[in-house]
């Protein structure tokens, strides 16, 4: 007889990731093998951590990933972030390493962070939490870090990001593999196919202990309210299947998003003269959202900080192309300008 399906789902899900991380990390060592005009050895039993919190979602992937890494030569790590923002917090993250270790995790640790203010309580914690994580696969040497997001965590992303109006990219809510620069494929979230539920179900059929974090019920923080008010209220107007439909609108938003950042990219050199300004005249000519994703990009390297240059910002540099009457310079995060002369878009650091 074999496992609950909601186990085998898990386990299938966390399988599936990592045959992709070790095709990736067979490919890498291919090429630098290639580079090196030599063999090269790869390190044995490479290690794969899980950022667990406690909660059900983190502890499913944890019992899979112990299950199923061994299997394939990896070795199972994990890390817990202490946050310090509810009382007793370090008690729980020590509470974690312990579940962690008697699943045969190893190694396993608890990492405490200082939690600031910018962009809000969510966000701060979001940022300290993958800074952390960051720290902990470089200090271990792990080729990958797997995420407990769900289906529904997935659903959630796509409402906040159509509130907030951002546009397309917004919409595709969480890449399935991401990561920052040095490690663009570190991050990877096994279960945005499977349901919150599918995860809780399986906790329960293998008696592990979950913490539910009292921030996921607290009114004051957005993602509570859309969670258990917001989602509901639309499975009652609209009927069930909404997170499904929405975890859809995600990755073809992601598809398309791609293709035009892909656009873009391709497009800018053609936009630019010989000096490296871009011409208005050219960028005119293309499609509103290749082009500004142009100006967005320009913006950036600029120095405007891409977490504080919004649609509203890119827009009002648009019109410097589209709308042309003679506008002064407009002002973006960072102390970044862009203004109109003589046919030329400049976005510089004013």
């Amino acid at each position: 007889m074999g496992p609950h399906p909601a186990v085998a789902a898990i386990r299938l899900a966390v399988r599936r990731v990592l045959h992709d991380i070790l095709n990736d990390l067979h490919a890498s060592d291919g090429r630098r093998a290639s580079a090196d005009q030599g063999p090269h050895e790869r390190p044995p039993s490479p290690l794969v951590l899980v950022a667990c919190s406690g909660g059900a979602d983190s502890m499913a992937l944890a019992s899979a990933l112990a299950f199923e890494a061994p299997k394939l030569g990896l070795r199972a790590g994990g890390v817990t972030v202490d946050h310090g923002l509810q009382p007793g917090s370090d008690l729980r993250a020590e509470e974690v390493v312990l579940r962690l270790r008697e699943l045969g995790l190893d190694p396993v640790e608890s990492t405490a962070v200082t939690v600031g203010r910018e962009g809000g309580p969510e966000a701060a914690a979001r940022d300290a939490r993958y800074a952390a994580l960051d720290a902990a696969a470089e200090r271990r040497g792990a080729i990958a870090v797997l995420l407990g997001h769900t289906r529904d965590d997935q659903a959630e992303t796509v409402l906040l990001g159509l509130a907030r109006g951002s546009g397309i990219r917004s919409l595709s809510g969480m890449a399935a593999v991401s990561g920052g620069p040095g490690a663009a494929r570190r991050y990877r979230r096994p279960f945005l196919g499977l349901d919150r539920q599918t995860a809780r179900k399986a906790c329960m059929v293998q008696s592990l202990p979950v913490w539910d974090d009292p921030h996921n019920t607290d009114p004051a923080y957005t993602r509570s309210r859309l969670r258990h008010e917001g989602l509901p209220a639309l499975e009652k107007a609209l009927g069930k299947g909404v997170v499904e439909a929405l975890a859809r609108t995600a990755q073809l938003s992601r598809d398309d998003a791609d293709a035009l950042d892909t656009w873009a990219r391709q497009a800018e050199a053609s936009v630019r003269d010989a000096a490296g300004l871009l011409e208005c005249a050219k960028l005119y000519a293309l499609p509103p959202a290749v082009r500004r994703r142009i100006l967005r990009q320009a913006a950036i390297e600029a120095g405007a900080p891409a977490g504080s240059l919004f649609a509203r910002h890119i827009e009002e540099v648009d019109r410097l192309i589209t709308g042309w009457r003679g506008q002064g310079v407009i002002n973006l995060p960072g102390k970044v300008v862009a203004q109109r002369q003589g046919g030329r878009l400049v976005i510089r650091q004013g």
